[in-house]
């Protein structure tokens, strides 16, 4: 039970630390907490190795969902190029059409 009792101590301060210096959002401090709780890291070590992983996991999403709305936002920008450029095209020949008729 002490043994126990330390590891808990030491495990919820490394959160509060790394809470309060920003490195972990309150989300993630909660899920963590609970799984500290739950017995699922043994040491801080290992807690260390998933709150960096879990890190990197949120940034590399985050980089692809950027990515995606980037690529998103070209598709559309170029869709829309494309519209103006056919509805410019379709005028210029009913311009001349109109021309060739009057003449």
């Amino acid at each position: 039970k002490v043994l126990w009792m330390r590891r808990q101590r030491v495990l919820r301060r490394l959160l509060h630390k790394y809470r309060e210096s920003k490195k972990i959002d309150k989300h993630l401090y909660h899920s963590l907490y609970l799984r500290c709780k739950g017995n699922v890291f043994k040491n801080k070590r290992t807690l260390m190795e998933h709150i960096h992983k879990k890190k990197a996991d949120q940034a590399r999403s985050k980089q692809l969902s950027d990515q995606a709305d980037a690529r998103r936002h070209k598709v559309r920008e170029a869709r829309r190029r494309r519209e103006e450029r056919l509805t410019q095209k379709k005028e210029e020949l009913l311009q001349t059409y109109a021309k060739e008729e009057e003449a």
